[in-house]
């Protein structure tokens, strides 16, 4: 039997700009449905709101020379003392679900702010960029610089060690989705972006003009106590594979307004990871 009538227009749907808008018999509407975004949409097609400011003269460079610029820019920062750290973290990492916690960076625990320290099962302050890898330890600058530290369980932290960040080995039992061998670490899929664009700042922000080593990524592991960090190649990868998300969109703004004034243009703009390393 063919649909009669009311029937026909009770499944009616029409599309007016983009929206799906479900009509009722009575010809009232019940729902307005925007589509669902597209998270296969590169970074790039959407400007980052500081183009115009704080990025200007960056805007079209390419290669070493949009990475000099973009050394100027970042470079104009508050450092931080490393005890300032603690405080810092606990406003940059915090739980959107709750706010008297951070989330822990490998294993994306939420845990209360309070329970820093070194005890096993506590939080410290993880350098991504391994202290070791320059030999800048916790010397305000890159010791201190927040955009690469991040609160992490102490044992797992120790796991990590200083090693270069590369693909592969054994689960890491205490924190799964997390795997290392004796001279690479791999973070859990969450988060890869993330640690790679911190990486990729760290080599843009200190360059060796600040009495701190020039901070260089390469394709190797084992770089040991060398100003570089690695795999390049599988960073890049990363980058890729897990875009920003809003939790690093808003850490990025919290230490841009709150903290050292300066931005990670990689999280702005992960596109100029490939404008500079290809």
């Amino acid at each position: 039997m063919p649909p009669t009538p009311v029937t026909r227009w009770k499944h009616l749907a029409l599309v007016i700009g983009g929206l799906s808008l479900a009509i009722a018999a009575t010809g009232t509407a019940t729902a307005i449905t925007a589509p669902a975004a597209d998270s296969t949409v590169a970074p790039a097609a959407s400007a980052s709101a500081y183009d115009d400011t704080y990025y200007q003269d960056a805007i079209g460079r390419t290669g070493q020379d949009l990475k000099d610029s973009l050394h100027t820019i970042v470079s104009d920062q508050t450092k931080l003392s490393y005890s300032q750290v603690w405080d810092a973290l606990k406003a940059t990492d915090e739980d959107p679900a709750n706010s008297a916690n951070v989330i822990l960076l490998y294993t994306g625990r939420s845990q209360s702010k309070s329970s820093n320290g070194g005890d096993p099962d506590q939080w410290n302050r993880e350098h991504t960029w391994a202290k070791s890898h320059g030999d800048f330890g916790t010397a305000t600058g890159p010791g201190t610089d927040i955009h690469h530290l991040r609160p992490t369980d102490v044992s797992v932290n120790s796991t990590r060690g200083n090693k270069d960040f590369d693909e592969g080995g054994s689960e890491v039992g205490e924190a799964p989705g997390n795997y290392t061998d004796s001279d690479s670490f791999e973070p859990r899929d969450a988060v890869k972006g993330d640690v790679a664009r911190m990486i990729f700042y760290m080599a843009v922000r200190y360059e060796g003009d600040d009495a701190f080593a020039d901070l260089e990524i390469n394709d190797r592991v084992n770089n040991g106590s060398m100003p570089y960090h690695g795999r390049l190649s599988v960073l890049k990868q990363w980058n890729q594979q897990d875009p920003p998300d809003a939790f690093e969109q808003r850490r990025n703004q919290v230490i841009y307004d709150d903290f050292q004034h300066n931005r990670n243009p990689f999280v702005d703009h992960p596109e100029w990871v490939t404008a500079i390393w290809g």
